[in-house]
């Protein structure tokens, strides 16, 4: 049972991996289940048709019941990766990954090598995985080649900025504090407590006092008239 488990997922993998390679060549129209040319595992196909290819993150599914590669990003030619690392920093979003690249846009080396004056390339060190990010040259500075490589030999990986701080404090440098003006506070105001209203109960007949008369028979009459 484990091994046809691992059988049918190497399957699907393989589907997957022939996708990707169709959509990194240019070739991105959907294909059905015929066209994969699944013809040595029918015993699968109700399973991709229904479940697998459904469920795969890297394969997207058309309203016609065709598949198609999903890459990370919608790009598909220098331009759009140009406008993504743009985007990318002018939301303060950071880089994005080399290989992300690679797998979303179709002829990626072609199109970085094209762009080579646009683009800055970051090793990051956990990984050793390269980063991407928009070269704006606007924001360039000429900075010291002493400062650079004391930056450079600084490590604070495993610092926090109250630590950074401190340690900052002892060589008798003052961090940066934000002294910027900040907005008065107004007083909430007391709501005053409001009285309640007493209301007086009707006495008796209280409101007819000017039409009811009391005669000697304890009868009472309303201008004249009897009251029964």
């Amino acid at each position: 049972m484990a091994g046809s488990s691992s059988y049918r997922f190497g399957v699907l993998a393989r589907i997957v991996r022939h996708m990707r390679a169709r959509h990194q060549d240019g070739d991105d129209h959907p294909l059905t289940l015929d066209e994969l040319r699944l013809n040595h595992f029918v015993f699968y196909f109700q399973w991709l048709q229904t479940e697998a290819l459904q469920n795969n993150p890297k394969i997207e599914c058309t309203m016609d019941g065709k598949y198609n590669f999903k890459p990370v990003y919608k790009i598909k030619d220098k331009k759009s990766l140009l406008r993504l690392l743009k985007q990318q920093d002018l939301k303060g979003l950071g880089g994005i990954l080399l290989e992300d690249v690679q797998e979303s846009l179709p002829h990626c080396d072609r199109a970085l090598k094209s762009l080579a004056q646009e683009i800055l390339y970051i090793t990051r060190p956990t990984d050793k995985k390269k980063i991407l990010f928009y070269n704006d040259k606007t924001a360039t500075l000429d900075v010291n080649e002493e400062f650079v490589k004391l930056w450079r030999a600084t490590a604070v990986d495993a610092m926090d900025d109250a630590k950074i701080e401190e340690y900052l404090e002892k060589q008798g440098i003052k961090s940066m504090q934000d002294h910027g003006q900040k907005k008065p506070i107004a007083p909430k105001r007391k709501k005053a407590a409001q009285k309640r209203r007493q209301f007086k109960k009707p006495r008796d007949n209280e409101h007819l006092a000017d039409v009811l008369e009391t005669y000697e028979d304890n009868t009472l009459t309303q201008k004249g008239v009897a009251i029964k």
